[in-house]
């Protein structure tokens, strides 16, 4: 139980405990076990206090400093701890659920089994916090940074998880059915045996990623980008084929084993800025459709890596190639040297009809790999010719140009 004068003087209000904190250093506050509920104690001074079991639900924390302090078994649901310090705090089991944690620093904190169910975790710093077995289902967790973070057998079904750093977290036998993660880093983050059905996964960077055994069943994915910052951009649709795209782009061993059964992938190239993401999403739609794997390269200036050697490498695991040179300049002079050294792999051009042809492009029109540009109006008039006058024809070519290369 709460020392009862350590009781007493917090009741006064934060500024005559901090006084008294502050007058005796070495006496660590003993409030375990206390009601607090629905207490005023914003900004106090709580650091290194024993509050295990404490009753602190609804009260207002707001900045309240919170560092090493003991608030295991805790009572905290729907209190307002935004802004509040809990780095290192001791929080295992402790009842958070509903609670304002905006913005709030539980950095290196152990939050082992607690609950945090339907909390406000947006923005909140969640650094090297032990998050094992804890319950973040139906958490808003927007820009939170969780790096580092282990959060094995975590619950965040039905967790907001947009623009969220995951990188380098442990999320192995994590339930994230549901969850909605877009613009997420999980660079580097371990997902193992991880539960991702019916979860959005839209836009996020998966480099370095560890995937085994994951449950996918009616996800959502889209755009994952599987290079690391200050790369060109490249993007796939499915987490999995992420961790395969990459090794066969970056080792050379698994490249030559894999490379005979990769031909299902289709090289997607182009500068696909906002207004143009329809033209790309209609393109991946009508390949997954047809069952086969788009691999998309939006151009990007490169400083770090060889911009034709890692189309090369892509180009060189594809079935064909569909190249938009609608906008912009760089994409022919990146495509003849393509297709001087990959004359087993049909390219497709496409070009928006109000843009002129680029006169570099002239050069590719004699190889008899590079087929006839498919002009198209808009988005409405390209949709329903992808089949028939950009897919099959490819597909055609692919067909002809390995029945020449057979023995």
């Amino acid at each position: 139980m709460a020392k009862k004068e350590h009781l007493r003087i917090l009741k006064q209000g934060p500024d005559v405990w901090d006084k008294w904190k502050e007058s005796n250093p070495e006496v660590k506050p003993d409030l375990t076990e206390a009601n607090l509920s629905g207490a005023n104690l914003g900004e106090a001074d709580l650091g290194g206090a024993d509050l295990s079991g404490a009753d602190l639900s609804e009260a207002d924390l707001r900045e309240a400093n919170f560092n090493w302090a003991d608030l295991s078994l805790a009572n905290l649901s729907k209190a307002d701890l935004g802004e509040a310090c809990l780095s290192r705090a001791d929080l295992r089991g402790a009842n958070l659920s509903k609670a304002n944690l905006n913005k709030a620093d539980f950095s290196e904190a152990d939050l082992c089994r607690a609950d945090l169910g339907g909390a406000n975790l947006s923005r909140a710093d969640f650094r090297g916090a032990d998050l094992t077995e804890a319950n973040l289902s139906g958490a808003d967790l927007s820009e939170a940074n969780l790096s580092g973070a282990d959060l094995r057998g975590a619950n965040l079904s039905g967790a907001a998880l947009r623009g969220t750093h995951l990188s380098e977290a442990n999320l192995s036998r994590a339930d994230l059915s549901g969850a909605y993660l877009e613009f997420a880093n999980l660079m580097n983050a371990s997902l193992v045996e991880t539960n991702l059905e019916e979860a959005v996964l839209l836009d996020c960077r998966v480099y370095g990623i560890s995937t085994w055994g994951l449950k996918l069943k009616k996800a959502q994915q889209s755009n994952l980008i599987i290079t690391p910052h200050g790369e060109p951009a490249i993007a796939v649709d499915n987490l999995e084929v992420a961790q395969f795209i990459y090794l066969l782009l970056y080792n050379e061993k698994t490249r030559n084993v894999i490379e005979p059964i990769a031909k299902k992938a289709v090289l997607i190239l182009g500068r696909f800025e906002p207004q143009r993401k329809a033209v790309l999403k209609a393109i991946k739609e009508e390949l997954h459709r047809r069952d086969y794997v788009p691999v998309v390269f939006d151009f990007e200036a490169s400083a770090s890596r060889d911009l034709t050697e890692i189309i090369s490498i892509l180009a060189h695991l594809s079935r064909f190639i569909i190249a938009d040179i609608t906008d912009p300049p760089g994409i022919p002079q990146e495509l003849r040297e393509i297709v001087l050294k990959q004359s087993s792999i049909p390219v497709q051009p496409l070009l928006q009809e109000d843009t002129p042809e680029d006169a570099m492009f002239g050069y590719f029109k004699s190889c008899p790999w590079v087929l006839k540009i498919h002009r198209y109006l808009d988005l409405d008039d390209l949709l329903p010719s992808l089949g028939e006058k950009v897919i099959e024809p490819a597909e055609t070519k692919a067909k002809e140009l390995q029945k020449r290369g057979e023995p």
